[in-house]
């Protein structure tokens, strides 16, 4: 199966996990909330200062002249479409957490604001500002971080498409090691428990769905297993065919159904006042961005929205960069870096604060018509149940939901496809072609994981794993931009010296080209060893 040391050692810390989980349900939880909270009370500082570095460092690379540098050879074409890379980004970043949260999350912060007076107009433009604050810019910089990484060596260096390859200009050797496939193993670990919460997460929305929709539908484990049980059989399917037809038309479906949703929202809601709360959310959040982002309430004491909803957030985001990274890495090559940054970043962060102000507002104002009885809904039944009970009280209900159901399956199947993918990727070696039968593979550990959870009540538990598996992994991230633009920087001074011998005359040039050898040699040794055997990929340009 051309697996390699990364993929055994991964399923025995899954398998042990489960174990726990099944046995020892209430340990598992216990212990977990022990570690997860300490690293909350005394690392949040460090989750925040490490992601603003990230948006910081994706702001330099679209300025700086390495933005210039393309991820594959020079003459290369993208292999996407600008609409079909778009929606591969959308789709495996967060698209199933935007339905999940759209209404959940504006709506829950209006009632428990961070520090406005709760049920204000003032609560509703701070729960408003919150929820980009947490699905805006910082969390597409740090995918960004990790894409990068690996897609410039990977394209333009022919490394694997591995996190412990993208390390060697810093790691040296000791990226071939046990350093290096500690460093894979903590993505792989990362990925699995990451996707398996989203099939959780999924299918507990599905059913509730089901349950809004269908009389004799109840909304419980069995129903919730049964459409795991669905959805693997779906994913499984979809990338066995790969990426340039399972994922890819998926992908593309869930964008349009998801802009066709938002586009009757928009139109049968408030249109108005949604487009007055796209202006003031974006002037909002762009004004008190710093303090956002710096804010620790040091001095109020009251860390309860902090730790529930930001560094949640920003652990999150870190626990999901190695898979997202490492699909949008797959998915762009052909890019410069700075048209690379740009999409990953800006296009999805639009699309987000036009998802929050249309669904976020639409909510707010229907609780408010419903005197509160919506978020009353939410607090009894669980978040899942927020978007189905708002849809209910829209024009052609029934239609709705179940096209919305469908939606969120579809996020789901591209959301686990995606996953499945990155993970048989990782376990062979960067193989960005992997074998249908080592996907097939994950695909079954992924559900098998989601089941066992849910079965043992440790959804909870599994969250708060990947939570703490996030902070060692924020020190990975953190190498990988140190790597890049030590890498950049070298190979920069290369092209200029190459464009500087054009200008000179013979007697010079004879002492440049020794020069310019030297520092090519010095560059080879920095960068990771090549494939052993080439790959076979897909080079047609994908433009339809």
């Amino acid at each position: 199966m051309n697996v390699t040391i990364v993929f055994w050692i991964a399923i025995a810390i899954a398998a042990l996990f489960i174990l726990w989980g099944v046995f020892l349900p209430e340990n598992v939880e216990s212990v977990l909330g022990v570690i997860d909270g300490f690293i909350s009370t005394n690392f949040g500082w460090f989750y925040m200062l490490s992601m603003t570095g990230f948006v910081l460092f994706a702001i330099f690379m679209v300025f700086s002249p390495f933005g210039k540098v393309k991820l594959g050879k020079p003459d290369e074409k993208p292999q996407y479409s600008y609409f079909t890379w778009f929606s591969f980004l959308f789709t495996a970043g967060m698209g199933v957490g935007l339905v999940f949260f759209g209404v959940t999350e504006p709506l829950t912060d209006f009632h428990s604001p961070p520090k406005a007076e709760p049920g204000t107009n003032e609560a509703a433009a701070e729960a408003l500002q919150y929820s980009m604050f947490h699905w805006g810019l910082h969390p597409w910089a740090v995918y960004a971080v990790v894409g990068l990484a690996l897609a410039y060596f990977k394209f333009r260096h022919q490394a694997p498409l591995l996190m412990s390859s993208a390390l060697s200009p810093i790691l040296g050797d000791r990226t071939k090691g046990a350093l290096g496939h500690a460093v894979d193993v903590l993505a792989v670990f990362g990925t699995i428990f990451g996707i398996a919460t989203s099939l959780g997460l999924g299918a507990s929305q599905i059913t509730a769905g089901l349950s809004f929709s269908f009389e004799g539908i109840e909304n419980n484990i069995l129903t919730q297993a049964i459409v795991v049980l669905i959805i693997t059989v779906a994913f499984v399917t979809s990338a066995a065919t790969g990426v340039n037809k399972g994922i890819r038309y998926l992908s593309i479906t869930n964008v349009i159904i998801a802009l066709g949703l938002m586009v009757f929202i928009l139109i049968t809601g408030s249109t108005l006042q949604m487009f007055e709360s796209f202006m003031s959310t974006a002037g909002n959040y762009f004004q008190n961005l710093p303090t956002m982002t710096f804010d620790m309430n040091t001095f109020t004491g009251d860390r309860d929205f902090l730790n529930d909803w930001t560094l949640f957030y920003w652990a999150w985001w870190i626990g999901w960069s190695a898979f997202v990274g490492s699909f949008i890495a797959r998915v762009s090559r052909g890019r410069t870096i700075r048209e690379f940054v740009i999409g990953v970043v800006s296009v999805p962060f639009i699309f987000s604060l036009i998802w929050f102000s249309i669904l976020g507002v639409a909510g707010i104002e229907l609780d408010q018509s419903l005197n509160g009885a919506l978020y009353d809904l939410v607090v009894s039944q669980g978040d899942e149940v927020a978007l189905f009970a708002f849809l209910e009280n829209y024009p052609f209900a029934p239609v709705v939901l179940g096209i919305t159901i469908l939606l969120i399956a579809s996020f789901f199947v591209t959301s686990a496809d995606g996953g499945t993918f990155v993970l048989a990727m990782m376990s062979t070696g960067g193989n960005i072609n992997p074998s249908v039968r080592i996907k097939i593979i994950w695909g079954v550990i992924l559900s098998a994981t989601a089941l066992v959870l849910l079965f043992s009540g440790g959804l909870e538990a599994l969250e708060m794993a990947m939570l703490i598996a996030a902070f060692p992994f924020t020190f990975v991230v953190i190498l990988l931009a140190v790597s890049v633009i030590k890498s950049l920087s070298n190979e920069y001074d290369i092209l200029t010296m190459e464009r500087k011998q054009l200008e000179h005359e013979p007697e010079y040039l004879e002492q440049a080209q020794k020069e310019l050898e030297e520092k090519r040699e010095e560059f080879q040794e920095i960068l990771p060893d090549e494939m052993p055997e080439p790959e076979e990929e897909d080079h047609q340009d994908q433009k339809e």
